[in-house]
């Protein structure tokens, strides 16, 4: 049969020869999949992770990504969203109903609880936030009603490592699910479904943003199970929430991650360079950073993190120098730059006020957190020294 042009170019018969191989993931990018019969569109199911069906369950592409992040993080089973927070929201939403109770590290990801806060609580879900640092605080706050248990490790801003292996045992011996944000571990600190003694999370989630993808240009999160059942269900409410990934950014991601344990230890030397540097500093009272003996959690990173650390920590400022002054010291930085997120190849710095963080700390002054970038170590310890004059400049 002849057919118009317009028509031939939508219905091409060449076909590129197959064996075609390379070092980069194809990029294959459809909504509609084409299926050689109404056979094989019947005998489809979108929950088979051998079948295509429809664009929005995946793609080749989007399918080498997942079985590449399970590999990372020790799981099974994979799903991509569009964001580390909505990998969040996706694991509420599957498995909290009305009546149900979730808690929360007190030290956890801030729009996590807001999440709690405002869309869980008006679906009649409650809450609570736990001290992770006392694996006796958990088990005290796990109540009938208590369906999941949120762990961060670190904590967010303030960067205490939490008594991992206590929380979990807890969760184990009460028979509640715990998911974690693994964001700061990134599958190469700790492996959160080995941990030691034997004990393993049940979900992990990560925000594909940071590590994974290292170039400060996507964002994109990731939710990993070893159980099929509760990846199924979990993958229930992502599917009927309709959440996708865009497949060029599952191409920055792949392109990313072979080099993440490289780039991982790079910011972690960084940052422990310079927060031994800030540690010699007497504007400051306490830098929080893991690997340091005296910073909150010591003890539980050195038992499952193998002496390996994210590219971030944060400094107290001595409640002597103003929240004002400490913007002030922020805006004298010349290559930390101010914005959020962290992992890219640009270092950052974010003040934050403390009390307003962690209304249980006993902390007081304001908080600045540093994100490494790749930049040379003494340049970045030039960079804090030269904004320290000027912070000393405006006292005088």
């Amino acid at each position: 049969m002849t057919h118009q042009k317009t028509t031939t170019l939508i219905h091409h018969p060449y076909r590129a020869p197959a064996g075609f191989d390379a070092v980069p993931t194809g990029v294959f990018k459809a909504s509609t999949v084409i299926f050689k019969d109404t056979a094989a569109m019947r005998s489809r199911d979108w929950k088979d992770r051998d079948a295509y069906t429809y664009g929005l369950h995946g793609t080749p592409t989007s399918m080498v990504l997942e079985e590449r992040i399970a590999t990372l993080e020790g799981g099974l089973q994979t799903l991509l969203v569009p964001s580390g927070l909505a990998a969040i929201a996706v694991v509420d939403m599957a498995l909290l109903k009305s009546g149900d109770e979730v808690l929360i590290a007190s030290n956890a990801y801030g729009p996590g609880k807001e999440l709690a806060l405002h869309e869980l609580a008006s679906w009649g879900i409650t809450h609570r936030f736990y001290d992770a640092m006392s694996a006796q605080a958990l088990n005290e706050a796990i109540g009938p009603t208590t369906k999941l248990v949120w762990l961060e490790a670190a904590g967010s801003i303030t960067m205490e490592f939490p008594d991992l292996l206590g929380l979990v045992q807890v969760c184990k011996a009460r028979g509640v699910l715990c998911a974690i944000d693994n964001t700061w571990g990134a599958g190469i600190a700790f492996d959160a479904f080995d941990l030691p003694g034997g004990l393993s999370v049940d979900i992990c989630m990560q925000a594909l943003t940071k590590f994974p993808s290292g170039g400060a240009d996507v964002l994109m999160g990731s939710i990993t199970t070893r159980d099929e059942a509760l990846h199924l269900r979990l993958k229930a409410t992502h599917m009927r929430m309709g959440w996708g990934v865009g497949l060029n950014d599952v191409e920055y991601v792949l392109r990313g991650l072979p080099s993440i344990e490289v780039r991982y230890s790079a910011h972690d030397r960084a940052a422990r360079a310079l927060a031994q540097w800030w540690s010699q500093q007497s504007e400051v009272t306490q830098v929080l950073h893991p690997a340091l003996p005296d910073s909150p959690g010591h003890a539980h990173w050195k038992a499952v993190c193998n002496d390996q650390a994210a590219g971030l920590f944060s400094v107290v400022f001595d409640p002597r120098f103003s929240t004002a002054q400490v913007d002030a010291f922020v805006d004298a930085l010349q290559l930390f730059k101010i914005g959020f997120s962290w992992a890219g190849p640009m270092s950052l710095a974010v003040p934050y006020d403390i009390q307003a963080l962690r209304k249980d700390s006993t902390w007081r002054g304001t908080l600045v957190r540093f994100s490494m970038g790749l930049e040379a170590v003494e340049d970045l310890i030039a960079d804090c020294a030269q904004a320290l004059q000027a912070l000393q400049a405006l006292r005088r």
